[in-house]
Formats: structure tokens, sequence, C-alpha cells
């Protein structure tokens, strides 16, 4: 018999952060060619075009760095970031009013940004995934002939993500919880538009409907968050249930390891050094390995080494202490994948990475740079996969309170049952029209 090959899509990211190509790196096997398009830096983009994407993109940089600075760097930084804020929710009402932001994307696209990039995948109409809002906007406003889908790579969204008519456009959403959907509602997007799928995890990480690396890897971890048993013990018939009876067998082969992340913009990487300062003794003894994870960010990376010299730790680098970073950014989202498969416990700011705590890891939360990653916060303390951080200077101390009282093995189970784990393969069922047998997701999530 034939086999049916999927329906390839164009899935179309953006280079500003990593959300963006986070989400389209996991959606790749649907990718034409294999390959996602970046919007602002393809090849044979027009000067211009990449000039205006070069601003905004220089824009969303100084708005998530600008902070650091000392004294007048938040008052700025609440400025520049009310233009893009999230509503509050309730009560609930119409807020399909637009926004100045969506108003000045939608000028943008009249005065031609995306307009090349439309005009050479329409010669192609297959479906179009993007994971930023303006190339689906374009699309639409360019008679785009095939399907038109948006990723929210956020717990929550503001009115910038729907287009200027919601009731009129055709844009399809795939929302990462529940909260987006009756968000998108607020702004207008009719329902039958509306996807609840989970944000798309990497496909390597879960491996399939049933998910058996995940679980694999997961087994392992809770070996090493819970040594002295304290939460696996209590609910052993559950874990037992869901993972299969001999998840103890498993060899977790690795430390206890915790990986620091920075954001796309570079932020927060101070926090980073501050953790191998306080983590140098353990590292030392070998009761803890850490991953210094600083993307494509080659500076971000030097100073990470510069600081592991002078805390006298240079003859852990590689072992104990590890710094990764990556020329390319599909390098980079391939590499974190094979980091977090050793990883037991990931601290990050409420980013995307938010939503990686459904891969059963637990997440200290470093604090929120933006409206979006407010919300992100909430979302994934409702949901248990992460805490806030406590001051990171003493983190050798309360790191392992948090293992030995079985915390963090909470938030790692709590993460794996509770937050969406399948929006990569939820996605792609609705692209080629496939069913796939994964769970339904709860509507508020």
């Amino acid at each position: 018999m034939p086999t049916h090959q999927p329906i390839k899509a164009w899935v179309v990211a953006v280079d500003m952060g990593y959300g963006h190509e986070r989400a389209a790196y996991a959606l790749r096997h649907l990718a034409q060619g294999g390959q996602v398009l970046i919007a602002n830096k393809y090849p044979g983009i027009p000067k211009n075009e990449r000039a205006a994407w070069e601003d905004l993109r220089k824009l969303y940089e100084t708005v998530s760095r600008v902070k650091r600075l000392p004294i007048v760097g938040n008052a700025i930084f609440d400025v520049m970031d009310y233009f893009q804020k999230i509503d509050n929710f309730y009560p609930r009402r119409d807020l399909s009013r637009p926004n100045l932001q969506l108003q000045q994307t939608y000028l943008l696209i009249k005065n031609g940004l995306g307009k090349h990039l439309i005009e050479h995948m329409a010669k192609k109409p297959l479906p179009l995934i993007a994971t930023f809002f303006q190339a689906a906007f374009a699309a639409e406003e360019l008679d785009y002939p095939g399907e038109i889908y948006c990723v929210i790579c956020d717990a929550d969204c503001s009115r910038t993500w729907a287009p200027l008519s919601p009731k009129l456009s055709r844009i399809k959403y795939f929302a990462s919880n529940g909260r987006v959907v009756e968000r998108l509602k607020l702004y207008g997007v009719k329902p039958e538009n509306i996807y609840l799928t989970g944000f798309p995890l990497p496909k390597e990480l879960i491996g399939g409907p049933h998910a058996p690396v995940l679980k694999r890897y997961l087994s392992r971890r809770l070996q090493n968050l819970d040594p002295d048993q304290v939460f696996t013990q209590k609910y052993a018939r559950t874990l037992n249930m869901h993972l299969g009876k001999n998840w103890r067998t498993l060899n977790h082969k690795h430390p206890l390891t915790l990986t620091f992340s920075v954001g796309g913009a570079g932020a927060q990487q101070n926090i980073g050094l501050q953790v191998a300062d306080s983590l140098a003794s353990k590292i030392s003894q070998g009761k803890i390995r850490l991953n210094l994870v600083a993307g494509t960010h080659h500076a971000a990376a030097q100073y990470y080494r510069d600081g592991i010299r002078s805390l006298k730790l240079s003859k852990y680098l590689g072992k104990g202490v590890n710094v990764f970073s990556c020329d390319a950014r599909e390098d980079y989202f391939r590499t974190f994948s094979d980091i977090l498969l050793t990883t037991d416990i990931l601290w990050t700011k409420p980013s995307e990475l938010s939503f990686y705590t459904g891969l059963g890891l637990p997440i200290i939360i470093a604090p929120p740079i933006g409206s979006q990653e407010e919300f992100n916060h909430i979302w994934l303390k409702i949901v248990g996969g992460g805490a806030s951080q406590n001051d990171p200077r003493y983190c050798d101390e309360w790191i392992f309170d948090w293992v030995h009282s079985g915390g963090l093995a909470r938030m790692a189970w709590n993460g794996f049952i509770e937050a969406p784990t399948h929006g990569a393969y939820r996605i792609e069922s609705v692209i080629t029209g496939k069913k796939i047998e994964v769970e339904q997701l709860p509507l508020i999530v």
C-alpha cells in the first residue's frame, strides 16, 4: 500500500527573542523543505524590509534590556511595556478595540512589510503557520490563497495578537492554554477559529502520543529530585500507574543537574553567575552539576567563562559546570533539547519556556520581564510547575532544602500532569487532517 505523506506547511517565525522561533522549531517537521522561514532574514529579503525588521528587533531588545539601567531602568521599561500590556481579564467585557501597537503593525503592512515573503509563499499556497502575528496579518491583508494559522506563544496575549477586524478575519489560532482561548474571544475572534492545542514542545523530548521518551527521562529525574523519597513514596500508586511499576529501576546516570537559561535578549545573565558562585562548593563536591545556557549570545558565554575562572572552578569546566552557546539559532534549539534530557531543574525567566514544565521539569522562576511574562508567571504557579526564585546568592541552601523536602519532585509531577504537553501533535493533526490520539485539554489551564 502507498504511504501517505503528511501535508506540508509554510512555517514562519521571526528573530526577536527566542519564543517565536522556539515554537517554530517544534513544528519544523511540518515545514516545507524542512526549513522554517524567518520573516526578517530569509534569503532574498528586500533591503528595505530587512531594515524595517531590524528596527523592530532593536526596539524589542531595548525593551528587554532597559530594566537593567540603574535608577531609571524600571521607569523607562514601564512606559515601553504599557503599549503592549495585557489588560486584566476580569470583568469579562468587549476588548475588541484595536490598540496602538496593532494599528502600527497594520500601517507597516500597508507600507509593504512582509509583502515579498507572502508573494513568495503564495506561489505554492500551502497552509501558513505563523508564530508571530505580523506574518499572519500580512498574509490576510495580501489575500494569501492558503489557510492561515497563528500560534500564540504565551499563557495570555495582548490585543495586538488579534486582527484589526477579528469578526471578519479568517485567521485561525492555535491557543497555548484555555485562558488564551477565552482571551481571543474577548478580542472578537470567532470561536470556530480557535483551536486549544497547547504550546508546541519539541517532539524529540516527548516521543509520540503516549510520551515514552518524556516518561523515561521523568522517571530518572524524579530519582534525582527526591532522593529521600518524600514525594515518591506518598504518591507511589499514582506514579506506578503513569510511569509503570518499574520506573525506579531506570538508572538516572547523571548527578543532580540545574540548567540556567538566559533570554533571547541576553537578559539576567548576572543571575547565572550568582548561582555558580553560590553552588561552587557543591559543584566541587560533585553534589550538583550546573549548565549555563547562553543561547547565541557569545558575550554572555564569555561572561560566564570569565566568571567561572574567577570562582576558581576552571578545572570543573566541562564537567561539574558547563557553558553552552551556539552560532546558529537552530543549532541552539537542538542543543537545548539535548541538554534538557539530563536536566533536573530549569531556572529561567517566565518566557515561553514556562510551558516546558509540561515535560516534567520543575522551574525556578526568575523575575518576569514584561506584561506577557507576568501572566506566564501566574500560569506556571497555577499549574504548580514552578516557584519564584529565592535569593540566588543562597541557592546552595534553599535548592537543596527543596530537594530533600520533595518539593521539586512535586513541581515536576504537577508540570507533567497539569501542563499541556502534546501541542505539536495537536497542531499537526489540524494541518494534516490526521487524527492523533492525545488527551483532550481542559479549557481553563
